[in-house]
């Protein structure tokens, strides 16, 4: 029997000879004396586990064989790798490879190709990742947006032909064939603002008839949020398919306290026989760009950014996080630069809009990104209670929202612990099992033995998340040691040498 007891985070003495962690890889592994939260919602149970290569093959009271290396988890929780099933980490996870803000918050699958944009064509990305792995697996999505750039190129902003949805369909099908998980749609953002729900509805059926599942940043989530959620309950009810509400949000004022009403028509729909399903990230404020709040994009529009103003996002709760044409900005409040301006917050908001177009037609580039305070936090913790609500982080590697460093441990440490909105059980299922069961993952997200080994130890007592607004690439505390695959890729807090990701492909091995 070889014992690990902690500590020596890069090596171990194994018969004399020092190792290195990634060395030993296939070798079995014992973790014992672990609060075992299995993923699937059920009472945490004092266990052992034992991994062979990247699988679990044993859960229960096991005896140490001769050929163990043991890991005392010293009573600590194990619970299955969490999946964040919106993910922006595509945007440099080839570069970034290591995927930390990930594993930090105990990720260790990511699902990319979100609000209708995907790394394109998608087999180049997943062979790409298959030759040089991350840390983290990564499935995808592939994104409508994409297809319609592909095919429509500067034509893009009007309704799609017959001929255009046909073209659309063939590159569908060869993503589809690259993997893809199914279709996600970002309806509210160029150029799927532009399309009919016919078109969204003969892609998501061509998606369905292969298989594929629908996930949508739906089309708006303020001024016209029911008839948006109307239009996903239709794409389901019409092509059958499992359809899933990307970072569920009531984004408006006047929207604010309707979550129960909300959470009534989407289990009417569930009843009626549409699979409908959501993620959630435990923010009261997003990030995006500034003209998704105008939808007619026009930011000389002042009635319109005087409802911006009252309705959806108050200037004091606007943060820029990337402006480009003034980068002091960043991190400061819009009332903060209108001040620096000398401009009321609506005329700052149109000239910085204007400012914004102008490089990115300049440069191609994002001109803007901001977060905008929106949501009510009684109606966050509603959806977020919902039983077909899993956790999500819609963050990124490099993203300057806190939620990209700290949604998995901010629900275990303030909703779960602090507040006790859910029990640790209920919190671990809806980033473990339940994900799982949206994406329709058969071997992950639950502890269980012939599973992959993607397993993360963290303390119930100490996990939060420590990223905010103005430091948000803080990483959360109190998680220690993760797994990806079998491999140990957090070792005690710190990165470990392996890079055992896989490429999570639909109708394939895992």
């Amino acid at each position: 029997m070889r014992q690990q007891t902690d500590g020596n985070l890069g090596r171990r003495l194994c018969a004399g000879v020092w190792l290195s962690l990634s060395a030993v890889s296939a070798a079995d592994t014992l973790i014992v004396n672990a609060l075992v939260l299995d993923g699937t919602g059920a009472p945490a149970q004092q266990s052992s586990i034992r991994i062979s290569n990247d699988r679990i093959v044993a859960v229960g009271p096991l005896t140490v064989l001769a050929t163990d290396t043991v890991f005392d988890a010293q009573g600590l929780a194990v619970a299955p790798g969490f999946i964040d099933t919106h993910s922006h980490a595509d945007e440099h996870l080839l570069s970034q490879r290591d995927a930390w803000p990930k594993i930090t918050q105990g990720i260790t699958t990511v699902v990319v190709g979100q609000d209708g944009s995907s790394p394109y064509p998608l087999n180049g990305f997943f062979e790409a990742l298959s030759q040089t792995p991350a840390k983290v697996n990564v499935a995808a999505y592939v994104g409508h947006n994409t297809l319609r750039d592909a095919v429509m190129g500067k034509n893009a902003k009007r309704e799609a032909s017959p001929a255009h949805m046909q073209s659309m369909a063939r590159l569908l099908d060869s993503e589809l064939a690259s993997g893809a998980l199914g279709l996600s749609t970002g309806l509210e953002y160029e150029p799927g603002i532009y399309s009919s729900t016919a078109e969204v509805i003969f892609l998501a059926a061509h998606t369905a008839q292969r298989g594929g599942r629908y996930s949508s940043h739906l089309r708006s989530e303020d001024r016209w949020f029911e008839d948006s959620i109307e239009e996903i309950i239709e794409i389901g009810r019409v092509t059958g398919m499992p359809v899933h509400i990307a970072h569920l949000k009531l984004a408006m004022k006047r929207l604010w306290g309707s979550a129960p009403a909300l959470l009534q028509r989407l289990d009417s729909a569930r009843a009626s026989g549409v699979d409908i399903t959501a993620d959630i990230y435990p923010y009261t404020y997003w990030q995006s760009h500034m003209m998704v709040l105008l939808p007619e994009r026009d930011p000389l529009d002042s009635d319109a950014i005087d409802l911006v103003m009252r309705e959806l996002a108050p200037p004091e709760g606007i943060i820029f996080t990337h402006f480009p044409v003034e980068p002091n900005y960043v991190g400061k409040t819009l009332t903060d630069v209108a001040a620096l301006r000398g401009e009321s917050p609506g005329e700052a908001f149109s000239q910085l809009a204007q400012l914004s177009i102008k490089h990115e037609l300049q440069t191609g580039q994002s001109g803007d990104m901001i977060i905008g305070t929106s949501m009510a936090e009684g109606d966050l913790q509603l959806l977020m209670d919902w039983p077909h609500t899993n956790i999500c982080t819609d963050g990124g590697l490099q993203d300057r929202h806190p939620r990209g460093a700290g949604s998995f441990p901010r629900v275990l440490g303030h909703y779960a612990r602090a507040l006790g909105k859910l029990t640790l059980e209920a919190a671990v299922y809806k980033m473990t099992g339940l994900p799982a069961e949206h994406l329709g993952l058969e071997t992950r997200g639950i502890i269980k033995a012939g599973y992959m080994a993607d397993l993360v130890i963290f303390d119930p007592d100490t996990i939060i998340d420590r990223a905010t607004t103005a430091e948000p690439f803080l990483a959360a505390q109190g998680i220690s040691d993760v797994w990806v695959n079998g491999q140990r890729v957090m070792a005690q807090g710190r990165q470990t040498t392996t890079y055992p990701g896989h490429v999570i492909r639909r109708a394939s091995t895992p």
